[in-house]
């Protein structure tokens, strides 16, 4: 890899939407880059076009995350390569019908792919970041981790997964100097929507945000030092009395006898 003052981002699901406009705004802002994706050959198109363009080394790992083996190779990188400094985990898949009605196994990869390979992603990377003084994990979450109810439900709580992850390594890295971001973008025109069972031209327009706007927002975000950035959401404020109203909840969640509206005598 190039040398360089911004090292290294390494892009998970990099091929095409989200992932590669990752790949092509952080080329831009001096990162070399690892584009992983299983089309190994849309991954050298793209690395080819970005090392025209923006005279950065782009190296291309070709990768089913869903695949043990080849989650295993991208784990020993992260392990391994001292240039990095970025991870931005985007690859997921989603679903937009009821469970009622939803092919578990396809469920299972879901899972798989949003929840596990996410997680041991993080988990490879985030020691290497802490040992040399400082990284940053980009964890593309989802609007329905807020409201689960708004599409497949396996699919929201997979990102209230990756909601509540990021959320609580913020707080484990608090004296790190390792920073973890929440992205939780609305419905966005990415093939997201044709695979996941929904043509995106049944989704309302004007509820859907170009791919390019939600990842310029959500860098601008990282750049405002936002732990949780809601590309959409016109006010913070919002979000913040959003938390404030969880952080009320804290004290009265764990208490060493019911809540007197359920009438249980003490013994």
């Amino acid at each position: 890899m190039t040398g360089n003052g911004n090292g290294t981002a390494l892009i998970t699901g990099a091929s095409s939407g989200i992932g590669a406009i990752y790949a092509d705004r952080l080329a831009r802002r001096g990162y070399d880059l690892i584009l992983v994706a299983r089309n190994r050959t849309r991954l050298d198109d793209l690395a080819r076009r970005l090392t025209d363009e923006t005279g950065r080394a782009v190296e291309v790992l070709a990768a089913d995350l869903g695949n043990k083996a080849d989650l295993g190779r991208v784990e020993a990188l992260l392990k391994a390569d001292a240039s990095i400094t970025m991870l931005v985990n985007n690859a997921g898949i989603g679903a937009t019908g009821p469970l009622l009605v939803s092919d578990i196994d396809r469920m299972e990869d879901m899972i798989t792919l949003n929840v596990n390979a996410l997680t041991r992603l993080t988990h490879a990377a985030i020691p290497g970041f802490v040992a040399r003084g400082g990284g940053t994990v980009v964890n593309i979450a989802s609007i329905v981790g807020i409201v689960p109810e708004a599409l497949n439900s396996v699919y929201g709580a997979s990102k209230a997964f990756v909601l509540a992850l990021s959320r609580a390594l913020q707080a484990e890295l608090a004296e790190s100097n390792v920073r973890v971001q929440a992205v939780l973008p609305g419905a966005t025109a990415t093939d997201f929507w044709g695979l996941s069972g929904t043509p995106l031209e049944m989704v309302p327009s004007e509820i859907v945000m170009s791919a390019e706007d939600m990842v310029d927002a959500a860098l601008a975000g990282l750049d405002l030092g936002e732990t949780i950035t809601i590309p959409s959401l016109p006010d913070t404020a919002d979000w913040e009395t959003f938390e404030a109203a969880r952080q009320r909840l804290r004290p009265n969640l764990s208490r060493n006898r019911p809540a007197d509206r359920y009438q249980v005598g003490r013994a």
